[in-house]
């Protein structure tokens, strides 16, 4: 069978010519024909299998006629990281070089005021990963009411990565009618919930399942010691022709550590993990890919998708704890064909996590041993955690401090353990003596409550209204001795100058008013109102004897009283 054979227009027949294809791969033969009569479908196949190709082609087909609105793309691609969306669109330039369509690449780590505007010329296809998608509609930068076809890529790496619940919104906002494309290398049953809420009447196609390795990688297994192991990877790189290959490690830190090493040791090396910036890894990427780097040390964001051509080796420096990831590492190798060969680096600690495997794939990966190097058998029974170290089991690693017993060691059930006889005291003449003589220490003694406290323990005044005014000879301060005489400075000194709330008071005048401390400009009498606005306002309680001396000095006439507001 031949794209002829498929249905394709003659545009994309030539630009699959120029390309080098001539011959479909399974799953694009079975997934095309259907794609292009315009229903759902669910594709499962293996890495590595053509499973881009197998929507972008009749996606291409099928947008060749008509036209894309400002901010409302025609079709929607969903990827799991940025460079398998980079991959993507890199398909779509190639295949679609004779069709005019208009794509954008919406992906974090880029600037998003270029690709606002890419959005308002309008496009054909958006190419996006989750989170940027989501950050675009939620600014009002695109519309989703005009997708006609949305394909979900990598589906079960989206799981992996948390993306479903973003997935799920995404899809809630597009058309109800519409054409949905689900890809995935593994079919479990979170899969299958997915692909029955998404899809509507699907056609399976499963070619190759994603448990299964690719029959044109050879594989093998080194058991060492963890402080073993970078002398065999060392070794297993000079004894193999390798033209180009990936190097796996488990968490970003390893990454660099091993990166550094290699580098360190002469070999041409770049790194790549997800704590890059964008433009970081596009440069390593692209160096790998041209063959400028020979060696590239890569955690699993490198495992999903990425389409190196004539990558010959795979070296798993690191077990990976998912058995499906192991499929995934080695599926970058052995492509289109072509041989390739898998080398996993374990140790005794990583007996479960081979088992995993084996269990998955169906084999038994075969053992090697490295010249110079002590092999090892794996430990089935032990349990790793998230470090990569060992859990109990026989092989206990000493922990900080000393020696530390695994579990295997632990007293049983009903005995208790022979407690460590207590030191001796110290010495009595190691003792410092109470009695001896000791440095003369000036002793200071804090100062007294009533000095540290302003203001408190006083007398609280009785109500304004309720105590008579004072005389304006009653609010001179006395004369008080000098401040030698006094032996220092004490609560009358502190306190002059201030009310009986403890604000600082200004002078007074002849009229009783009181220094306004207010700023310029504003009007006002401060803390002390004239004698005339406190005659004017009757007392409820107790009528001052000033008051009662002089009644007539009060205002009484209805008519001023009632003309005050």
């Amino acid at each position: 069978m031949t794209f002829e054979d498929l249905g394709l227009g003659a545009e994309l027949l030539q630009a699959l010519a120029e390309s080098g294809y001539t011959t479909p791969t399974p799953i694009q033969a079975q997934a095309i024909p259907v794609v292009l009569m315009g229903r759902d479908v669910l594709g499962c196949a293996q890495t590595g299998t053509g499973k881009t190709a197998s929507f972008t082609l009749p996606m291409i087909e099928i947008l060749a006629a008509g036209r894309a609105k400002a901010r409302m793309p025609r079709s929607l691609i969903l990827a799991p990281t940025r460079e398998l969306a980079a991959q993507v669109a890199d398909n779509f330039d190639k295949y679609g070089k004779y069709h005019n369509l208009k794509k954008a690449l919406i992906i974090g780590g880029e600037s998003m005021s270029d690709q606002v505007a890419l959005l308002d010329r309008g496009v054909d296809v958006l190419i996006a990963t989750p989170g940027r998608l989501l950050d675009m509609f939620e600014r009002g930068r695109i519309l989703l009411n005009d997708v006609k076809v949305l394909v979900i890529d990598e589906a079960d790496r989206m799981l992996d990565m948390g993306f479903i619940p973003d997935v799920e919104r995404i899809v809630g906002l597009l058309p109800k009618i519409r054409q949905t494309l689900f890809f995935s290398a593994t079919l479990g049953p979170e899969i299958r919930r997915l692909a029955d809420a998404f899809l509507m009447n699907p056609k399976e196609v499963t070619v190759s399942p994603g448990t299964s390795t690719a029959t044109t990688v050879v594989q093998a297994m080194a058991v060492v010691e963890e402080i073993d192991k970078r002398e065999t990877l060392r070794h297993l790189i000079r004894i193999e022709e390798v033209k180009n290959a990936f190097i796996f490690c488990n968490r970003k830190r390893d990454v660099d550590v091993l990166f550094r090493s290699l580098k360190k040791h002469g070999f041409d090396v770049v790194q790549l993990h997800g704590d890059m910036a964008q433009s970081a890894r596009g440069e390593t990427l692209e160096m790998f890919k041209k063959g400028e780097a020979r060696l590239m040390v890569c955690s699993d964001v490198a495992a999903r998708g990425l389409d190196v051509s004539a990558v010959s080796h795979v070296f798993n420096f690191d077990v990976p704890i998912h058995a499906e990831d192991y499929v995934h590492r080695i599926g970058r190798t052995g492509r289109a064909g072509m041989t390739g060969h898998a080398f996993t680096i374990a140790t005794p600690d990583d007996g479960k996590f081979i088992g995993a495997i084996e269990k998955l794939i169906g084999n038994t990966i075969p053992r090697i041993e490295i010249e110079g190097v002590p092999a090892l058998e794996l430990d089935m029974s032990a349990r790793r955690g998230r470090g990569g170290a060992a859990r109990g089991g026989s092989s206990e690693r000493p922990a900080r401090g000393g020696e530390r017993p695994g579990r295997g060691e632990r007293p049983a059930r009903g005995e208790r353990p022979a407690r460590k006889p207590r030191e001796e005291a110290a010495p009595v003449e190691d003792v410092v003596a109470i009695d001896a003589p000791q440095p003369d220490i000036a002793v200071i003694e804090p100062p007294k409550r009533e000095e540290r406290s302003r203001g408190r323990g006083r007398e609280r005044p009785e109500p304004r209204h309720a105590e008579p005014r004072r005389e304006e000879t009653k609010r001179e301060e006395p004369q008080q001795a000098p401040r030698e005489e006094r032996g220092g400075r004490g609560r009358d000194d502190r306190n002059r100058g201030r009310d009986d709330r403890g604000r600082r008071r200004g002078r007074i005048d002849e009229l009783g008013i009181g220094e306004m401390l207010h700023p310029d400009g504003v009007i006002g009498f401060g803390d002390h109102p004239p004698d005339f606005i406190i005659a004017a306002v009757p007392l409820p309680s107790k009528i001052s004897p000033r008051d009662e001396a002089e009644p007539d000095d009060v205002e009484t006439d209805e008519d001023e009283t009632d003309s005050v507001d």
